[in-house]
């Protein structure tokens, strides 16, 4: 398979031949673009979209993977236990930096500033090319130092403060020494996570997904090695140990590319007129502007406080409480994953065409991405739902993760799954709010709602049902948020038909109960867990696809139909 970077040149020349920039405005089309897919997408962009999405997809199932076994690695060394608690107390950290700084704030500032900088070099005249500094490196330059001292300094910050966040984070936790010492060695990744999320939004805007593509790979190995290595010595403080050095790691896959992109620049136009999305200017220099920043890290925040919720309320409960919630969460949200690499690889298309000021092939762009996603999401919901048990037994019961832990955990995973399509959502949604030049509050207010339900629901919930409240207030409270963004991005941002896609999601969400259903009363016919998930695999997808074909889910009546086509081209 080609990687998709290996398109990067070819991709990045087609906007000279599109487009052109006026006197005083946005940019606009110069001649008539090839035929359109029904995405809104010439047929070449089309191709590379389905490959980058491809290889995407492929690169972070792998790092999913080795997630799993990360994961599998600490329930056999530790269990569920005080000693894995602790651990993932300090493992907020570079999940909250994870989310921050590499999956929502950076990318939802930086892809659109590349976007722009990267549509204003190609559209520049020959003659303007010798009268200033090229737009993407005089963007690298204005931003990147700032951001390395803010993140070395915040880092710095939670070292020294670490006894502190653990009070913050767990006050009723056990063993707050060692959760301290996890979080001091955890703390490193805002810095290197920060680094990681600044490359990879640089790399994707020129279209060049395969580097951030393997971060998660470069991470896990990193993690694991790590931990085999030292836990003998280091007990649970090696697995921390192993977060720092794969989080270094995942600075230097990108390293190469992106001082290539950057520093072998042949075009230079003029700075005068530069306006990208986001950036003022003072005293000479360019940097992101408060206004811009505060609603995306609001809304990257909020998202990301919902594990703080969950651990705060799990501190109290009994041991091995938030090792549960955590290996259920992590499997469970598989699905989503995979679903949001679709949007992770389309949102600088959606981003150029916001600057190009093409709203329409936003629009096509974004409806087509969130029934996309919302199908793959959807069947894996309900892959999740029908075989929890066996899934759970077969990546975690070993060692000191017992058969009881793994009932626990899939029953919470069960209740999580529920959540799985908001999930999806939000990080789908999310995108097209901000890839405008100046993103609304929209976005971080419908967020802050949410986490208002969850952390009131998980209240109500949790003396009662323990783990499981917890886990339900977590659906709730998402999927609130979920509907909020859905139904204010049409008049708000992109004019999307909020009925079609309610309509379409609600046929797959038909799909996938049923789909689920069949698989919770087929999974235990099969005694062997391994081999039981693997017939679930063909018995839900057959269930899943009859089903939507029943109910008319557009998203599976097309794929199915391109399938043939596809089978028939090759006769």
């Amino acid at each position: 398979m080609n990687n998709a970077s290996t398109d990067t040149s070819a991709d990045q020349a087609g906007p000279r031949s599109l487009t052109t920039a006026g006197p005083a405005g946005p940019l606009r089309p110069a001649i008539a673009p090839p035929t359109a897919t029904a995405g809104g997408e010439p047929p070449k962009l089309g191709r590379f979209l389905a490959r980058a999405a491809a290889v995407t997809a492929g690169l972070t199932a792998v790092g999913a993977l080795l997630g799993l076994v990360r994961d599998q690695a600490i329930a056999q060394l530790f269990g569920a236990s005080v000693d894995s608690d602790a651990f993932l107390i300090a493992w907020t950290v570079p999940e909250m930096a994870s989310t921050l700084l590499i999956e929502d704030a950076m990318a939802l500032l930086l892809v659109p500033a590349f976007s722009l900088a990267l549509s204003r070099r190609a559209t520049a005249l020959p003659h303007d090319r010798a009268l200033g500094p090229d737009p993407v490196r005089a963007l690298v330059t204005a931003t990147f130092p700032r951001l390395f001292i803010l993140l070395a300094g915040v880092a710095g910050l939670l070292m020294l403060g670490a006894p502190w966040v653990v009070r913050i984070l767990a006050p009723g936790f056990s063993d707050p020494r060692l959760a301290a010492d996890c979080t001091r060695l955890t703390a490193v990744t805002v810095l290197t996570f920060g680094i990681t999320g600044y490359f990879s939004a640089a790399l994707r805007a020129h279209r060049s997904f395969l580097p951030p593509a393997g971060v998660y790979v470069a991470y896990n190995v990193g993690i694991i090695a790590t931990m085999l290595t030292l836990h003998s010595l280091w007990g649970v403080r090696a697995a921390a140990a192993g977060v720092a050095v794969g989080s270094l790691l995942m600075i230097l896959v990108q390293l190469p590319t992106f001082a290539r992109l950057v520093t072998s620049v042949r075009l230079k136009p003029r700075s005068r007129g530069l306006r990208l999305p986001g950036l003022r200017r003072t005293a000479g220099t360019t940097h992101l502007g408060l206004a811009v920043l505060a609603p995306v890290i609001l809304f990257a925040v909020t998202r990301q406080s919902q594990i703080l919720v969950e651990r705060f309320f799990a501190s109290d409960l009994p041991a091995g409480a938030i090792s549960h919630l955590n290996y259920a969460q992590k499997v469970a949200q598989m699905p989503m994953v995979l679903s949001l690499m679709i949007c992770t690889v389309t949102f600088p298309v959606i981003a150029q065409a916001m600057a190009d000021g093409d709203r329409d092939r936003a629009r096509h762009r974004v409806e087509r991405d969130l029934a996309l996603a919302g199908m793959v999401v959807l069947f894996g919901t309900a892959m999740v739902f029908g075989y929890a048990p066996q899934i759970i037994e077969v990546l975690f019961q070993r060692g000191a993760f017992d058969a009881r832990d793994t009932e626990t955990t899939a029953t919470v995973m069960r209740v999580y799954a529920t959540g799985l399509l908001g999930h999806c959502l939000v990080g789908a949604l999310g995108r097209p709010f901000f890839s405008t030049a100046r993103p609304p509050w929209y976005p971080a207010a419908a967020m802050a709602a949410g986490l208002v339900v969850t952390t009131a629901a998980v209240a109500a919930t949790v003396a009662h049902w323990g783990v499981y409240g917890i886990a339900a207030g977590n659906a709730v409270g998402i999927s609130t948020t979920a509907v909020l963004l859905l139904s204010g991005l049409g008049s708000r941002v992109i004019s999307i038909d909020v009925r079609a896609v309610a309509l379409s999601l609600g046929r797959l969400t038909a799909a996938a109960a049923v789909a689920g259903a069949v698989g919770w009363a087929a999974g235990p016919l099969v005694a062997d867990p391994l081999l039981s998930v693997a017939v679930g695999c063909v018995l839900v997808l057959t269930a899943f696809v009859l089903t939507g074909l029943a109910v008319r889910a557009p998203e599976i009546v097309h794929l199915l139909a391109l399938t043939r086509q596809r089978f028939s081209h090759g006769r």
